[in-house]
This record gives structure tokens, C-alpha cells and sequence, in this order.
């Protein structure tokens, strides 16, 4: 391959990664603010499964574009959906569980990111607790979130494992050739 061959691929390859990065950042808000959104308490919190979505970005692109796709879509759902309080922490916090997975393995379902799916739910609850400390001024009020923050990384862990085990029956992941 020639050397302007060789650009031209890395070229496309940077454009489908950023594509992707939106599309994921795009149906993350969507899943997060508008899909199976429940509201708890009067903290404007709510409890969401978008986390899957951010899963599955974090298992097939690299870390710089699963980061931003999960910041940003997470950080987005916060403010379409009255919450924008805790889009800052929000950011922080995605990007953060999308650090533990890994897009450098075949399949989606793989020991690293199964892994990160037990990682993934104390940095929520732990995130997500210091966030509404700060934004409360209480450490002790915040308590009360754990359990939907449990819920909402464990039914995201469940739905991530079905797709990535569809999308890797269908061997997704190499049709993509992102290398």
C-alpha cells in the first residue's frame, strides 16, 4: 500500500470513528433522557439503562471517542431532560466508565469488559453520590440514590451483555473493520 494510500485509509478510518462517536453520543441521550427514563426523587435524578449504550461504545471504539461519546450523550440527556445540574458531574463520571472497557479485543463480550461492567457500578454510585453532596451541601441525604444507581448499572450491565452477545454472534465487531 502506498503512502497516500495508506493516509487516505487512516483518513476514512478517523472519519467512521468520529461518525460512530456521534451516533453513539446521539442514541446515548436519546436511551438516557427519553427511553425507559424514570424520575427518583426530588433531587432531579432519574433512573435510565443509556449506561448499555455507553458500554457498547466503550467496547468498540477506542478510549478517546467512547469518552466522548459517553460524556457527551450522558451530558446531554442531563440538560434535555431538566437536569442540567448534573451535566458537569455527569461528563466526569461517563467518560470515567468508559476508561474500564476496552475496544482493542475481538468481540464485544470479553473478559476485560466484563470486568469493567463490575467496575462500572461503584464509580456510579460512588460518582453520583459525591455529586449530589456537592450539589446539596449533604453527605448524608445522597445515600438514598445508591439504590437506583445499583439498579441502573445492573440493568445496564444485563442489557449490554444480551446486545454485545447478539452483535458478537453476528461477528459486528470485525464487519466494522476499524483497524
Amino acid at each position: 500500500m502506498s503512502n497516500t494510500q495508506t493516509a487516505a485509509k487512516t483518513k476514512t478510518n478517523k472519519l467512521i470513528l468520529l461518525v460512530l462517536s456521534a451516533l453513539f453520543a446521539a442514541m446515548i441521550t436519546v436511551m438516557t433522557a427519553f427511553l425507559f427514563h424514570i424520575p427518583i426523587g426530588v433531587n432531579g435524578g432519574y433512573l435510565h439503562f443509556g449506561d448499555a449504550l455507553i458500554y457498547l461504545a466503550a467496547s468498540m471504539l477506542p478510549a478517546p471517542y467512547a469518552c466522548t461519546a459517553a460524556a457527551v450523550g450522558a451530558g446531554l440527556a442531563d440538560i434535555v431532560s431538566g437536569a442540567p445540574i448534573w451535566a458537569p458531574f455527569t461528563l466526569v463520571i461517563k467518560a470515567c466508565i468508559a476508561l474500564l472497557f476496552t475496544s482493542k479485543k475481538e468481540k464485544l463480550l470479553n473478559k476485560r469488559n466484563a470486568l469493567a461492567l463490575l467496575g462500572a457500578w461503584p464509580i456510579t454510585c460512588v460518582g453520583y453520590y459525591i455529586a449530589e453532596a456537592i450539589i446539596t451541601g449533604n453527605w448524608i441525604v445522597p445515600a438514598a440514590g445508591l439504590p437506583a444507581n445499583t439498579i441502573q448499572a445492573a440493568g445496564s450491565a444485563v442489557l449490554f451483555v444480551l446486545v454485545a452477545l447478539a452483535l458478537d454472534k453476528m461477528n459486528f465487531k470485525s464487519r466494522l473493520k476499524l483497524s
